[in-house]
């Protein structure tokens, strides 16, 4: 796919992460909606930053992810800068409970955003698809989930997160074979880029040693990651790490 003047939703551009993914997006050329929920101020930034480059057309739009409605409003919202032809769902929350503190609100909250708002905006970007190119025959349509390696090297007490991110990576292969041959579907396993707040300098130690490359991950190797992706059309339906090693 050729990027330049494609426009693109990245969930989550208020993150370190995604913000970084809209960057690197408009770079390529991309036209960005960059969606947050309640950080406005980041995304607004992020925008005005994305304006400075010379990108096509940059748009904040706001929306709980945890509400169908307002993922099919982010849709409609986005469609102002042309319809999507990449889709990031970047959006989530990392969340560490031991299982006997593990609520039934807490699983929803975590797997609503985590897992269902990827699958219904992937929903909503295949509509808009089709609407626009019809049953397509060649691939006119990106989607990337953002992971992690907890979805396939589970860590005690995060059960919730963990299943999550491993049912993204299942999400991902149902949809590329659903939505093939118009849309690919792929997912990038991050490992760590930032470290969790309540890590003191003996865990990060700790968990420095499990990662063979001996250090955290820069965010530009793994937006390179993902503009490897989208410009390869004949890769959909692969999880591919981007943690230096840590899964080996």
């Amino acid at each position: 796919m050729e990027l330049r003047r494609k426009s693109a939703i990245i969930t989550g551009s208020s993150g370190r992460l995604g913000g970084a993914i809209a960057l690197a997006l408009a770079r390529a050329g991309c036209s960005c909606v960059c969606h947050y929920n309640s950080n406005k101020q980041k995304a607004e930034q992020l925008v005005e930053q994305i304006r400075e480059m010379g990108a096509p057309k940059a748009l904040a739009i706001e929306a709980d992810l945890s509400k169908p409605r307002k993922i099919e409003d982010l849709f409609e919202k986005a469609a102002e800068i042309g319809t999507a032809q990449v889709l990031i769902n970047s959006a989530a929350v990392f969340s560490r409970q031991p299982l006997a503190e593990v609520t039934f609100e807490e699983a929803q909250r975590v797997l609503n955003l985590n897992l269902t708002a990827a699958i219904l905006a992937s929903r909503a970007f295949a509509k808009q698809i089709t609407a626009k190119f019809g049953e397509a025959e060649t691939v006119v349509g990106k989607i990337i989930n953002i992971s992690d390696v907890g979805g396939i090297r589970p860590w005690a007490e995060y059960v919730l997160y963990c299943s999550s991110k491993a049912g993204l990576n299942g999400a991902t292969k149902a949809l590329a074979k659903e939505l093939a041959p118009c849309v690919c579907v792929n997912s990038v396993a991050v490992g760590v880029v930032n470290w969790p707040s309540d890590f003191d300098e003996e865990e990060k130690k700790r968990q420095l040693s499990l990662i063979p490359v001996r250090r955290i991950a820069e965010p530009n190797e793994v937006t390179e990651a993902i503009i490897f992706l989208l410009k390869n059309d004949y890769i959909t339906g692969q999880v591919l790490n981007v943690d230096g090693g840590r899964c080996i």
